[in-house]
């Protein structure tokens, strides 16, 4: 039976974290699915596809967007119910919701080491967009020197406009059109970097349990390869340890050469490489 939740209560989530273990122990590795975000999912529309066999969890399939045009789809399929149309049904019920919300980039996040996520991908016809690697500290990262120049704090919407700019120029997107269309996720777990006062940096950090994961690392263009990633990503992997967390992850765009030198520099290691497949509309065909 397929389910569109508008919100994920204590048995969607405990359902899905089963499924993440089925699916892990079968296929080892890791999934993407944003433990964060389908927390504080705000409940007032429909994030979420479930299909369930009785009472069992058998698929799953999360929208995660900051913002249009761009949205990731990153699920999961029972090792025990696949080729049964189940993947295909999830996302079939994804892209019109997608397409009412104005996300005419829709990727799927597939583990390159999935054969099923990479036949799914052929079988809608998606084209690869961009990999990134996933890339994991276990422990505190390598020493270093602190710039005292150098502050970082939570984010604020007074800092929204420079936020934009730093993930515009970083990324060529932004998370929303203005502070007041920002997810309720992400303010919360915003981090401004500053130096003498002035915004050079933003990321994001999410702590969930003994894991946390850094998101939308951005120093202003002009400013990087003077240490000051190496410097904030330091401090922001120490406080993820002081709160708990035992690991930190964080994606890296496989042809980016200086941000890899980088984590690797740190301590971080790459998991896996996830692919990110281009999705066109809706088309027959079962996985």
């Amino acid at each position: 039976m397929l389910e569109l939740a508008r919100d994920l209560g204590p048995v969607h989530l405990d359902a899905i974290a089963g499924l993440e273990r089925r699916v892990v122990a079968a296929d080892g590795g890791r999934l993407k699915l944003e433990w964060g975000t389908l927390r504080s999912r705000p409940g007032t529309r429909v994030d979420d596809v479930l299909w369930w066999d009785g009472d069992r969890l058998v698929g799953f399939l999360g929208l995660y967007s900051f913002g249009a045009p761009t949205v990731e789809l990153a699920g999961m399929v029972d090792p025990a119910a696949r080729r049964r149309g189940v993947a295909t049904a999830l996302i079939d019920a994804a892209l019109p919701l997608c397409d009412a919300r104005g996300w005419s980039q829709r990727l799927l996040v597939t583990p390159r080491t999935s054969a099923g996520g990479q036949a799914l991908a052929a079988s809608r016809g998606a084209v690869l967009d961009h990999s990134e690697h996933a890339m994991e500290l276990r422990g505190d990262p390598a020493p270093g020197p602190e710039d005292p120049a150098i502050a970082v704090r939570p984010g604020t919407e007074a800092d929204a406009d420079a936020v934009f700019s730093l993930l515009k120029h970083g990324f060529g997107w932004q998370p929303a059109a203005s502070a007041q269309e920002l997810p309720a996720s992400f303010l919360p777990q915003s981090l401004t970097v500053e130096r003498d006062g002035e915004v050079v940096a933003t990321l994001r950090l999410e702590v969930d349990g003994d894991s946390a994961g850094v998101h939308g690392f951005v120093v202003r263009p002009d400013l990087q390869g003077r240490g000051i990633g190496r410097d904030v990503l330091r401090r922001v992997c120490r406080q993820a340890r002081a709160r708990g967390a035992t690991s930190v992850h964080l994606e890296v765009a496989v042809e980016n050469d200086r941000a890899l030198g980088l984590y690797t520099s740190l301590g971080f290691e790459r998991v896996l490489t996830e692919d990110y497949f281009a999705l066109p509309g809706a088309q027959a065909g079962a996985v």
